[in-house]
């Protein structure tokens, strides 16, 4: 990456090149011609001769009004010599470059850009009296321009501790152009740099009754003003707030379509937390620079920060009514949703919750509509269907479209392969993900963490390649160890629910369970190998546990729990537990099977584990 200062040299080059090209065809191009004298009086008409016709394209001696003038000619060896001087820079012989420079200022001493850059570049080199006689002979010969007055200003009050002199610079400066907010902020600097803060704060003033219709002059005066009046060590007195505020708001008044502005003004207000100053202005940005993710980010946060998701619901209802044409509002009504409805759901009102979701998922879905050339909401939408709605086909067909528009992103790729396991599509699931790896390699980006191969890894056990499911477990942990208990977890209940490497899977569920001793389904997975190893009493033990430690009831554990009681002769306990759970998972055939067969053995005075449990 470039550092910071050689982008700014190659800024300033620019800057630079453009001032002296247009400064340059003025003086060579704009100059009038002289008149060419009358021809001599006749007294007669001369009779008429029959001319020879001249081919120009032989004609090789050039009109004397094309030729360069000695002052042209200078002005092309400036050029020149000017874009040597940008070629030794680049390499970095600044000498070279300063002579080269100064051969063009020699020529042309009112070239303030470049007197500038010339009088930087010497600085640089501590060499400030001649970067002092540069800048002087640029005042000289160009008076009318306020850049070289304050960097002569920067000069004496940095480097030479005159600031007399620096301060009188400064307001040539501004008599010059009282528009320039560059001078008022190096007055203020200067004043700063002496201690004196109701000084700084003075020459901002003297900005202030300037008539200005440049918003970009207002934002930057009140950054300034804010700069000195909001510290951390003390809160700012009220009137200083309102000094400040009336600055920001002649910005905003003038800002018109201006973006940088109105980002400006609404960051204020967002910083110094007058949120309900900042919402109409990101409400406006966002109008006209629909992307800027910061604005939405910052937006979002200012209507949690104000407490009023009612109001901020209302608000855009409102908009989308009048400009039902616009997706931002659809893109933001959404966002506040999902928030209102996962607050439902901390407050355990989970079909009020449910219902918002579904809300927040049909502005996404309109959104998209209007404007489907963004990922985002596609990821949103699809994240509301896998999740609190249990929409995964729909999931799957969200993700499928975003894929098609956006077919080199690799992150679309691989929550679609989510999608697919949990819609139980686990064969193309599994190729999903390959697919997802192999253009995250091709493009250079970087999903495959931890969490990428562990999603991957249950995709692969869905599918019954279990070998597989093991080398991407193993991937996983190798990955990120310090948050591998999950990938512990699910390797060892793999193994166990197959009743294969039953020695590794033990040593997998011990390193899950010293991360998290009490998570429920971890110690679900022990009380399943203890069954598995034939430690019936144990395993019930650690099933009923596990049972407990949950906060809702789960199908799965009340079946183990079923299956060790019986295997420990509890019939009655067994039929309980695998009741609670076929009432949990009534489509659960095996389980229903399972209960028919028990109830037949003990109508025929069996043992319900007189066979061994699937």
């Amino acid at each position: 990456m470039m550092e910071p200062n050689r982008r700014l040299d190659r800024i300033l080059h620019r800057v630079v090149v453009g001032a002296f090209f247009l400064s340059l065809a003025a003086s060579l191009v704009a100059r009038p011609r002289s008149a060419a004298p009358n021809p001599p009086a006749s007294p007669s008409p001369a009779p008429t001769k029959k001319s020879v016709r001249q081919e120009d394209s032989v004609f090789i001696t050039p009109a004397k009004d094309l030729l360069l003038r000695p002052d042209g000619e200078h002005k092309a060896d400036a050029l020149a010599h000017f874009v040597e001087g940008m070629s030794f820079e680049e390499n970095g012989e600044m000498d070279k470059a300063l002579a080269a420079y100064r051969k063009v200022l020699d020529v042309d001493p009112g070239q303030a850009n470049l007197a500038s850059r010339v009088a930087a570049l010497l600085t640089r080199q501590d060499d400030f009296p001649e970067a002092i006689d540069v800048l002087k002979d640029a005042v000289k010969a160009n008076p009318s321009a306020p850049g070289p007055l304050l960097q002569l200003a920067f000069i004496y009050t940095k480097y030479l501790r005159r600031t007399d002199q620096a301060i009188d610079y400064v307001n040539r400066a501004i008599a010059l152009d009282p528009h320039n907010i560059d001078a008022y902020e190096r007055l203020c600097e200067i004043a700063l740099g002496a201690g004196d803060e109701k000084k700084a704060l003075q020459s901002l003033d003297r900005a202030i009754e300037t008539k200005s219709d440049n918003p970009a002059f207002w934002a930057r005066l009140g950054k300034l003003y804010a700069s000195i009046v909001f510290k951390p060590d003390r809160p700012p007195k009220p009137e200083e707030v309102a000094r400040v505020n009336d600055i920001f708001k002649k910005a905003a008044d003038r800002a018109g379509d201006d973006a940088a502005a109105l980002k400006d003004v609404a960051d204020y207000y967002a910083s110094t937390q007058q949120i309900k100053e900042a919402i109409p202005l990101y409400l406006r940005l966002l109008e006209l620079e629909p992307d800027d993710i910061n604005a939405r980010e910052k937006l979002a946060t200012g209507f949690v920060l104000t407490n009023q998701r009612e109001k901020a619901v209302e608000m855009l209802e409102a908009i989308i009514k009048e400009h039902p044409e616009k997706y931002q509002p659809y893109d933001l009504l959404a966002g506040l949703l999902d928030d209102v409805a996962r607050a439902l759901e901390r407050e355990k009102k989970g079909d009020e919750a449910k219902a918002i979701f579904a809300k927040a998922a049909a502005n996404y879905e309109q959104s998209l509509i209007i404007n489907p050339g963004r990922a985002s909401p596609y990821l949103h939408l699809a994240e509301l269907l896998l999740g609190p709605l249990k929409q995964n086909e729909r999931a799957v067909k969200v993700l499928s479209e975003a894929r098609q528009h956006f077919p080199q992103t690799p992150e679309i790729v691989y929550y679609l392969g989510i999608a697919q396991r949990e819609a139980k599509h686990f064969q193309e699931a599994v190729a999903t993900f390959e697919e997802a790896l192999h253009e995250a390699e091709a493009e250079g980006a970087e999903i495959a963490n931890a969490r990428f191969y562990f999603d991957y890894g249950a995709a692969a056990e869905q599918a019954g390649l279990h070998d597989k499911a093991a080398d991407l477990f193993r991937k996983s942990i190798a990955v990120d160890p310090a948050n591998a208990a999950d990938a512990y977890n699910y390797l060892a209940y793999m193994w166990a629910e197959h009743d294969t490497h039953l020695d590794e899977a033990e040593q997998m569920i011990k390193l899950a369970l010293q991360a998290d001793p009490n998570n429920g389904a971890y110690i679900d997975t022990l009380g399943w190998l203890e069954f598995r190893q034939g430690k019936f009493d144990q395993a019930l033990n650690d099933l009923l546990r596990a049972a407990q430690k949950l906060t809702r009831e789960d199908p799965v554990v009340l079946e183990h729990v079923g299956d060790a009681c019986a295997k420990l002769n509890k019939p009655a306990q067994a039929l309980d537990a695998w009741q609670k759970a076929l009432n949990l998972d009534p489509q659960n055939k095996k389980l229903a099977d399972k209960i028919d067969n028990a109830k037949t053995k003990m109508s025929k005075g069996q043992p319900p584990n007189a066979n061994p449990i699937q």
